[in-house]
């Protein structure tokens, strides 16, 4: 009758582990990287004379040898690689967005008072004495300026944003390497097969998957599960007691920078730091593409009107100040008059070869083409960002079918370990009522 009590007894507590890890998934079904749990329910074999013949043994109950994570390593890793890929994707078509609203808006304004001066000329070039005209001319070379200016400084905001957000993302990521290392450190403590053991666990490869997704990492494991994690150079990140610290730079042209302190280049194929490093790049040529447009367009100007001379007989001046940047052109403070609309063959000889300018390599054209080529990369980028989501989520659902916690199942292992407790507890009645049976016998 001992027996019988000592298996009901191992009934009652592997049941009752079993049951706690079933509530522990349902309550955690919607919990952001938990993996499902389930216990590992073995033979407690009792012993009989002969301990080492195997004939000898008589089944002793049941034992809860430990919790297990539901989970398929593979898909794991492959649901981290596309969500790196994913985040890069993402990144770079926010702020590819971003500069081709800054362009759209300003490059309409760009486009349509730049027209706007050639278009004026010409009316001046009919009536080159129209004080009005002459007005309305110099007003359009402002408004022209005051676009560039603009257009210049929505680029130069999106630039400083990449960097803020290249910042927080490293801050981020030194805090996530600093705490896989403490998560390291308990895992190392914790009692194998432990419900804190896959706690610790989980918390482990939600850490794992917020690095990659900002930049990819080689990830491996010991034996106990602690991650070393390094970068695809082989660097470092975490690594035993070693926690690097990853910092970003921008140069004087915009591009980002990043580094492993305190002299190691960091170089991210994918993930967040990548995505926002080609945003900076890009943002980069196209505010260097709006420097040269704005240096060919003050040189146009100017170059054709100081061959001229004024209504006073005197030669030309510079129609637009510019200084290396498209951020500091600004109009020269003229009067009507000063509008040098005449040269040797008239009073309109010089305003009639503002025209001239307006060829296939002009200003107007080169414009369009600028506007041009950013939508076409805002559409390439798209159709990248889109297909990197799907494959995303096509990796997270092959995870998911295997980690994830589906209530009808646990609903099923509830009833199951319910009744299995409840004829455990029996067992353990019917031990007693026995003996107590067989003592009433005395």
């Amino acid at each position: 009758m001992s027996d019988l009590l000592a298996i009901g007894a191992s009934g009652v507590k592997a049941y009752g582990k079993a049951l706690a890890v079933v509530g522990d998934n349902i309550a955690n079904a919607q919990t952001e990287g938990y993996i499902r749990r389930t216990v590992r329910l073995e033979e407690a074999p009792a012993a009989g004379e002969v301990v080492l013949s195997r004939n000898s043994i008589r089944p002793g109950g049941v034992t809860a040898a430990g919790v297990t994570r539901e989970l398929d390593q593979w898909l794991v890793d492959d649901a981290r690689t596309a969500s790196g890929e994913a985040a890069r994707q993402s990144t770079r078509l926010g702020w590819v967005s971003v500069t081709e609203r800054a362009l759209d808006n300003g490059g309409e304004s760009l486009s349509g008072d730049v027209t706007a001066i050639f278009t004026t000329a010409d009316q001046l070039s009919a009536s080159p004495n129209d004080i009005a005209l002459r007005q309305q001319f110099l007003s359009n070379v402002d408004a022209a300026a005051s676009a560039f200016r603009r257009t210049a400084d929505a680029l130069g905001s999106a630039a400083n944003g990449v960097a803020t957000e290249a910042q927080s993302t490293v801050d981020q990521l030194n805090t996530d390497l600093t705490a896989l290392s403490r998560v390291n450190d308990g895992i190392r403590r914790a009692r194998a097969g432990s419900s804190n053991e896959a706690t610790l666990l989980d918390e482990r490869d939600r850490l794992i998957g917020s690095v990659a997704t900002a930049t990819d990492v080689q990830v491996s494991y010991d034996a106990r599960g602690t991650a070393i994690i390094r970068t695809k150079a082989g660097d470092a990140l975490v690594d035993g007691s070693t926690v690097a610290t990853v910092t970003a730079s921008m140069t004087a042209n915009g591009a980002l920078s990043f580094g492993i302190a305190p002299a190691t280049l960091l170089q991210p194929g994918s993930g967040t730091l990548a995505g926002l490093s080609e945003a900076a790049a890009h943002i980069a040529t196209q505010r260097g593409a709006l420097d040269a447009l704005a240096l060919q367009l003050s040189t146009t100007l100017n170059t054709a009107h100081q061959s001229g001379v004024d209504a006073n007989g005197n030669p030309g001046a510079a129609l637009l100040n510019f200084n290396a940047s498209a951020a500091s052109m600004t109009a020269a403070a003229l009067l009507a008059t000063e509008v040098a609309t005449a040269n040797a063959a008239g009073s309109n000889g010089n305003i009639l070869s503002f025209n001239s300018a307006r060829n296939s390599g002009g200003i107007e054209q080169n414009i369009t083409a600028m506007i041009t080529q950013q939508a076409q990369i805002a559409t390439a980028t798209r159709a990248q960002e889109a297909a990197a989501s799907s494959r995303r989520d096509g990796a997270f659902a092959a995870r998911d079918a295997i980690g994830a916690v589906d209530l009808d199942q646990e609903a099923a292992e509830l009833m199951r370990f319910q009744q299995a407790y409840e004829a455990a507890a029996r067992t353990i009645q019917v031990a007693r009522e026995t003996m107590q049976t067989m003592l009433n016998i005395f």
